[in-house]
């Protein structure tokens, strides 16, 4: 049987060192995404002023979207498979998860952001909220997401603890297939005018790959690198993990730039963004590279020093938190960094510092009080 290389992984204080690096920096990643989206998301729905924004959108955001995966990942890594009955399980996600989501579903349907109270229709906010997650809290899908992984994880939890390294490859081979089909759907498409693939059909959305793709494959992968993959020198790590990183860049970086238009300013609806994006996909196969290959890296970063423990550590304790609310404070930081005209990288980060820090110093404060992991998770 493999040995379970979660063991060599060094801890401090029950906690695995190298998922708060990791959480610190896809949560810092996440923020900055989202201080891009302005720059390419606007007017009409697709609104890119200039060549220069246009450069620095795909230059920056295109290494950026392995963040949710590694999120993905790191809840794999931790949890997969069960340490304990279902029952339990739910009910710790249900506390950790569910009662903050419901939280902050209600304060962003009832709360407009910073100067956008026009047009804000809490009524028509609480009513979406039935069915979805509120359109003015966009980056709440997320939580659906990972609701949905957890739901599988106890079905595939007594598998994978069965299952031979080979078998698992192969599933994870696969998975990797899948994560062409964004792409083999644009090339439907065009070839046969519908991007239904392999069984797709309008009377079936289920096609012949839809239980071994999506999130469940970063899932299955969170379990591989724990169980089966050993803690390598940082000379291999760098061997591996830099030509994956390349490869993934060059095809979300690559579509990007190729597919958007080049006559600026570009003003139109949002299915330019939405065509542009397509390599940019979560499950894409560019997006799986580079977080397989931050994975490897960060997987490396062990250190317990003082830098740990007074930030990485305590920011990570708090990173849900600092993802339910950043939106809140990145729309006043963003309007108030607007009015420097500052270039578009510098305005980019500065916001997301702002928008980080700030985020994190609140939510530090709200964990001390009692009942605070119902509103930080």
């Amino acid at each position: 049987m493999a040995k379970d290389t979660s063991a060599l992984s060094p801890s401090v204080d029950g906690r695995i060192v190298f998922l708060d690096y990791l959480r610190f920096i896809a949560c810092f990643m996440v923020v900055v995404v989202h201080c891009i989206e302005p720059f390419y998301l606007g007017g009409e729905g697709t609104f890119i002023r200039n060549m220069s924004d246009a450069a620095w959108v795909t230059f920056a955001d295109s290494a950026l979207r392995a963040a949710v995966p590694l999120f993905v990942m790191a809840s794999s890594y931790l949890l997969f498979p069960l340490k304990y009955d279902t029952a339990t399980f739910f009910r710790k996600r249900f506390v950790r998860v569910c009662i903050p989501l419901l939280i902050w579903s209600l304060l962003y349907a009832l709360i407009p952001y910073y100067g956008s109270a026009d047009g804000f229709d809490r009524g028509m906010n609480l009513e979406r909220l039935l069915l979805n997650f509120n359109p003015h809290a966009g980056h709440l899908w997320f939580l659906y997401m990972l609701l949905g992984v957890y739901l599988v994880m106890p079905l595939l939890s007594p598998w994978v603890e069965k299952v031979s390294r080979k078998g698992e490859a192969i599933f994870l081979a696969v998975w990797a297939f899948t994560t062409l089909i964004p792409f083999f759907r644009q090339v439907s498409a065009v070839v046969t005018g519908s991007p239904d693939l392999w069984g797709e059909a309008s009377w079936n959305e289920y096609g012949t790959f839809q239980y071994v793709s999506g999130f469940v494959g970063y899932m299955v992968l969170g379990h591989y690198f724990r169980k089966h993959v050993p803690d390598l020198s940082w000379k291999k790590t760098l061997a591996v993990a830099l030509p994956l990183w390349i490869a993934g860049y060059a095809v979300t970086a690559g579509w990007f730039w190729m597919t958007m238009p080049k006559d600026f300013p570009v003003n139109g609806p949002i299915d330019i963004a939405v065509y542009m994006e397509t390599s940019w996909q979560f499950c894409a196969s560019g997006v799986a590279l580079t977080s397989v290959a931050y994975f490897m890296v960060i997987r490396k970063l062990t250190h317990s020093g003082c830098l740990y423990r007074s930030i990485i550590l305590p920011v990570s304790k708090i990173s849900y938190g600092i993802y339910l609310m950043h939106m809140f404070v990145l729309v006043f930081f963003n309007t108030a960094v607007s009015s420097l005209a500052l270039p578009t990288p510098v305005h980019i980060l500065v916001t997301a510092l702002l928008t980080f820090s700030v985020c994190a110093i609140l939510a530090r404060v709200i964990s001390i009080v009692p009942g605070s992991k119902y509103l930080l998770g």
